[in-house]
């Protein structure tokens, strides 16, 4: 579909894509491989650090502070995080090696969705969000050349999208709760936009909160939703998401006692 016809605003450089397949495929014997792991403008998104962190070993603070910056966000009340690129020669991405990539099975989803820019919109009394692919137009990129084709849906199961583009879209939704300016007139930093950030961006801080607090029981969860919140760092941040939207915005996402 051409970007006059789409329903839906078309990044600048970018082209709509739809059911038709495309081609592309990144491998080591491209001329341009690991070209586009170098002077990226990355954001990262909570689920991103919460994986990288894992992976690395790290508190989710050191790896804040060590891998990120903080950066103007999508709108005026709350700010996004950025990846840092190695102070290098070409200023490479800090977990590329001479054989790729260090973190692959846990990259960020901007990298697992190159070449493609994945958008999501809320519909008017729709639950469900409208899902959007772009494709991107990088002068540098040969992986368009090559002969292997996909479709939007096969390239989303080989590059095991589908658990961050859920974590994705719930972050969507507190991304787009937070546009509405729930900071009570505090202003940026203020306590409240302060808590707001260590839920989403500092999972290990969160967790010492819920477990400070006893916030768990406060709320109408059932034995097997405490036991995953408390096991798995991905559950805690969906709680996390739902309670910034409870006790921010007074919105039903939780039930209390």
């Amino acid at each position: 579909m051409s970007r006059d016809k789409y329903p839906f605003p078309v990044p600048e450089g970018r082209t709509p894509v739809g059911k038709e397949r495309f081609c592309f495929h990144c491998h080591p014997e491209v001329s341009c491989y690991l070209s586009c792991c170098h002077k990226v403008e990355m954001y990262l998104y909570p689920y991103d650090v919460l994986r990288l962190r894992n992976r690395l070993g790290l508190h989710s603070s050191e790896f804040m502070h060590r891998h990120t910056r903080i950066a103007e966000g999508s709108h005026p009340y709350f700010p996004a995080v950025m990846l840092n690129m190695a102070d290098e020669e070409e200023y490479p991405c800090p977990f590329l090696k001479e054989s790729g990539c260090s973190v692959y099975k846990d990259r960020p989803s901007s990298c697992r969705t190159y070449p493609l820019e994945r958008a999501v919109e809320r519909h008017p009394g729709k639950k469900t969000l409208g899902v959007h692919y772009f494709m991107t137009h990088h002068p540098y990129c040969k992986g368009h050349e090559e002969e292997r084709t996909y479709t939007v849906s096969e390239w989303e199961r080989d590059q095991f999208l589908h658990e961050y583009n859920m974590m994705n879209d719930y972050w969507a939704e507190v991304d787009a709760f937070f546009a509405t300016n729930p900071w009570q007139g505090e202003g940026s930093a203020g306590p409240r936009q302060q808590m707001a950030f260590m839920v989403c961006y500092n999972i290990d801080e969160f967790r010492s909160y819920v477990n400070r607090h006893n916030l768990l029981a406060g709320f109408r969860l059932s034995k097997e939703e405490r036991r995953r919140i408390k096991r798995d760092d991905a559950e805690l941040l969906k709680f996390g998401f739902q309670w910034l939207q409870f006790v921010l915005g007074d919105r039903r996402t939780l039930t209390p006692r």
